[in-house]
Parts: structure tokens; C-alpha cells; sequence
């Protein structure tokens, strides 16, 4: 159903309302509980669009409507920062080829190379819907980034995305020279179940001895599966902030259909009993966020095992704010922070 006149009409008014903010000059600081003013009046203009809950909707609808999100972001001002070059490659991963794509930020050989694997609750996403993530990794922190494909749920459940994950890292390292990278300084990150992927890899490559990485970096990663209560769960679960409880129940089922599957550690990493060695890490969260809690429980579990690893909480976002850099401009703010400690951890 289309929405309606009125609907369009408030959407519109919101919306003008939130670039005008984005003219602003003074973005300062903000103290904790405080939401960013651009984040509100965008959830308040996706609420007055509307839409079906996920649900309601099949995991091949759920797909689409991420799809069509992404190119009306594209529409409205987000941001897809132009690169030197991109190409197109294929993984043998353990079910079949997976789908790859490279960027590169321009044409001197060496560079560090960002393993990225999308986030969508390991059911819906594609490299189309990373394209902006991507970019921005390339751009402003100067890495190569090879942005990888999953099978995705629930058509193949836990474990096919965690192997595949772990495939496309070492497919990664092992081309790395081929393609203009320096195989000595290759990274693994991720967004949402991206970046539980990424903090499950980096754990599988230290136990089983490959691949070597320099580093992983966890956008808002999903760090605990077992468990859906904890303070910020309850604190925002129930509200439209990016990422309701309910729609993390419907990506668990989707993905591991037998609970019992969500207290393994290749699902839930923060059940890890031992994370000494792993790749150094960074880990940011964002302040209103139902992730926040395990995230940040993650990287004071690294820490206490010896692990350099750094804790970025970015106050007054939710969950998903750095797709939105360019309509959302603390996201920007908050984006070119955690580059600059991407280009630490590379090595740049």
C-alpha cells in the first residue's frame, strides 16, 4: 500500500527539517541520554511512511523492502563516496561461489585490505545494500576493502554463514598481493551481523592458526545471541530505534532455528571462554542501541584477556547510524573518528 497524500506530506516536512539541521555548523558534543536531534526526525519520518513489521513479511519480502530502503538512502542524500576503481570477484566458498567486490582507493599497490561482511541479521543483504559502507571504509580510511557475500537465512541456517565468512577471510589473505593489497595487513569487520561474523572469524583464525589478521573492527556487532535482556535491551527495545527486540527474535529464528544453536560461541562470541590472541579490536556501539550492552560487554571481555582493543561509544545514535552518514551528520562526525582508527590499526 502506498502512503497516503497527508502521510507524504509530513514525510516531506520532516524531512526538510532534517537537512536543514545537516547545514548546521555546530555539532557539539552531547551528553549521554541525549538523542541526536537528525536521528529523531528521521525515525519519525520512516514511522510516517510506515511499512510491515518483519514479522509479518516473508525472508524474501524482508530482502526486498532492505533493498528499496537502501536506494531511497541513495535518493535522499546519503552518502556513496566515489573510489579509484571497483571489481568483481568470485569466492569457492563451502555451498558454492560467493558474490565479492572491491574497492580500491586508487592505483598504488600495498594497500591494507578491510575484509567487510554486511550486516541484516544474517537474513537479508547484499553487497548492493554495503555499497555505502564500503565506500566510506575506502575512501576516508584509505583501505582496499573486498565487500563479501554470506548465504543468508533462513533458506541456510547457522553454521553456512559463519563458514562462508571465514572462507571469503582466507580467500581474502590468500589473493591479497593479486589484488594490489599487502596480505600483512588485512582487517575483518562488519556492521550488526556483519560484525558478530567478523568477531567469530577473528576467533576462528587465531584457534586454527590462519589466517593472520591485523585487526577487527565490530560495528554495533550482534555479541550475544542467548540472551535478549539486558538494560539497553530494555531500554529500547520496545521503541523505534533502528532495532526492536522483536526484529532481533525474528533474525534469531530465522538464523538459528534451534536455540540451543545460540549459546555457541560461533554465534554468541561473547560466550568465548578463551579470546586471548585474537586480533587487536575496535569496537563501537551506539548510545540507544539494544546491542549496545553485549558490545561493550565483548570488549571488556578482550581487554581483560590481553587483547589491544579500543571501545568507541557514539552518543545520541542508534542502531545502523553509520549507513546514514550523509542524511545524519553526527554519523559523519562519528565515521571519520573511527577511520582515523582504522588507519591506525592498517598501519596508514
Amino acid at each position: 500500500m502506498s502512503p497516503s497524500p497527508l502521510a507524504l506530506a509530513r514525510f516531506l516536512g520532516l524531512f526538510v527539517r532534517l537537512r536543514l539541521l545537516g547545514l548546521s555548523s555546530r555539532f557539539p558534543p552531547l551528553p549521554g541520554d541525549a538523542l541526536d536531534e537528525q536521528s529523531r526526525l528521521l525515525r519519525r519520518a520512516q514511522q510516517v511512511l510506515g511499512g510491515p513489521r518483519l514479522d509479518q513479511v516473508s525472508a524474501g519480502q524482508a530482502r526486498e523492502n532492505f533493498r528499496n530502503d537502501f536506494k531511497l538512502l541513495k535518493r535522499t542524500g546519503g552518502l556513496f563516496e566515489p573510489v579509484a576503481s571497483i571489481s568483481h570477484h568470485e569466492v569457492p566458498g563451502p555451498g558454492g561461489v560467493l558474490p565479492a567486490r572491491l574497492y580500491l582507493p586508487g592505483k598504488g599497490p600495498g594497500y591494507p585490505l578491510f575484509v567487510f561482511l554486511h550486516g541484516g541479521g544474517w537474513v537479508i543483504g547484499d553487497l548492493d545494500t554495503a555499497d555505502n559502507m564500503a565506500r566510506l571504509i575506502c575512501r576516508r580510511a584509505g583501505c582496499a576493502v573486498l565487500s563479501a557475500e554470506y548465504r543468508l537465512a533462513p533458506e541456510h541456517p547457522f553454521p553456512a554463514a559463519v563458514e562462508d565468512a571465514y572462507a571469503d577471510v582466507l580467500w581474502a589473505v590468500a589473493h591479497a598481493a593479486g589484488l594490489g593489497c599487502d596480505p600483512e595487513r588485512v582487517l575483518v569487520g562488519g556492521d550488526s551481523a556483519g560484525g558478530n561474523l567478523a568477531a567469530v572469524v577473528a576467533r576462528m583464525a587465531k584457534e586454527r592458526g590462519t589466517p593472520k589478521l591485523a585487526g577487527q573492527v565490530l560495528f554495533y556487532p550482534v555479541a550475544n545471541g542467548a540472551s535478549l535482556d539486558t538494560p539497553s535491551y530494555r531500554a529500547f527495545g520496545e521503541k523505534s530505534l533502528g532495532l526492536p527486540t522483536r526484529d532481533m527474535q525474528w533474525f534469531l529464528d530465522q538464523y538459528t532455528p534451534n536455540p540451543a544453536d545460540r549459546l555457541n560461541p560461533l554465534v554468541s562470541p561473547l560466550l568465548a571462554r578463551d579470546l586471548r590472541g585474537v586480533a587487536p579490536a575496535l569496537v563501537v556501539t551506539a548510545e540507544f542501541d539494544v546491542l549496545r550492552d553485549e558490545g561493550e560487554a565483548y570488549a571488556r571481555r578482550l581487554e581483560e584477556a590481553g587483547v589491544q582493543v579500543r571501545l568507541m561509544r557514539c552518543q545520541g545514535m542508534t542502531h545502523g547510524f553509520l549507513s546514514l552518514v550523509g542524511l545524519i551528520r553526527r554519523a559523519e562526525l562519528c565515521f571519520d573518528e573511527i577511520a582515523s582508527e582504522i588507519r591506525r590499526m592498517a598501519g596508514i
